[in-house]
């Protein structure tokens, strides 16, 4: 499972809410085998003055953070990121220079999901990937 927090200028996320959502989406499902009806992405749309970043970047500035179970090996995390820099720039038109992408994992047994520990859940995906 991975819950994703997306943060940029409001204009940016007006413009591109369901593009960047799908090639995010896809990322993940491409590099984490995810199944295809697993989404969870929160917006967070923030007013220019609410949103300071370094002169190198444009006001297209995209911060992602994924939370998701810990387990997946190094290789898979990078392909990700890579995947979701490359997605974003086909379909968005928003370089890699302005997306900042970080993973937090968590172990499973520190969610709970569905009314239950994430740890004694069945999951119909692979986390050791």
């Amino acid at each position: 499972m991975s819950q994703i927090k997306i943060y940029a200028n409001q204009s940016t996320i007006q413009k591109h809410r369901m593009i960047l959502s799908n090639a995010i989406h896809q990322a993940l499902v491409m590099t984490l085998q995810y199944p295809e009806d697993k989404h969870f992405h929160r917006f967070i749309a923030l007013a220019p003055e609410d949103f300071i970043y370094p002169l190198d970047r444009s006001e297209a500035y995209t911060i992602i953070e994924i939370s998701m179970f810990s387990g997946r090996q190094a290789e898979t995390k990078k392909r990700l990121i890579q995947q979701i820099f490359s997605n974003i720039q086909a379909q968005c038109g928003i370089s890699p220079q302005n997306v900042e992408i970080t993973i937090f994992e968590t172990p499973k047994e520190n969610w709970g999901i569905r009314g239950q520990n994430a740890d004694e859940l069945q999951l119909n995906y692979k986390i050791n990937i």
